[in-house]
């Protein structure tokens, strides 16, 4: 699994002119799921998320999780983040999960979330989406579950 973090100070998604979901400060993650990704790799992701330190304690240095400022999570599905532009000029997503297996990881992965007390929103999976955020910092994170980077 890939995903990109961006702390933020308030965010929302619409679909078809409807805003479907908001938050105000805590993360927006785009999540992208691999093929080949499993519970596993979705719980571990999850756990790095909702622990990273990239909120400001009264220093103002990052020093705070998610959790520790009770910030709010929006989970985006993006299989994007499979991209692979080595090649031309057309990406390919051969690396990308096949949507029933990407949809039935993303699900988990918000069900685990809102298991862990947070107010969580999220997109609608395959659908044509409008993603407004305010990136606060600004600080973006990318997260890859196999390590490559």
């Amino acid at each position: 699994m890939r995903a990109v973090i961006q702390r933020v100070s308030r965010a929302q998604v619409r679909v078809a002119g409807q805003v479907i979901g908001e938050i105000g400060k805590g993360l927006l993650l785009l999540l992208g799921v691999g093929r080949g990704d499993s519970n596993k790799e979705a719980d571990s992701l999850l756990e790095k998320v909702i622990h990273l330190r990239i909120f400001e304690d009264a220093e103002g240095k990052m020093n705070l999780s998610l959790l520790d400022v009770s910030g709010e999570l929006m989970v985006i599905s993006q299989f994007t983040l499979y991209a692979d532009c080595r090649k031309g000029r057309r990406p390919s997503f051969t690396d990308a999960s096949s949507p029933s297996e990407a949809k039935a990881l993303y699900d988990y992965f918000i069900t685990g979330a809102k298991s862990r007390g947070l107010h969580v929103s999220s997109g609608t999976f395959q659908a044509l989406m409008e993603v407004e955020l305010v990136n606060f910092g600004p600080v973006t994170i990318l997260l890859d579950s196999s390590k490559d980077f």
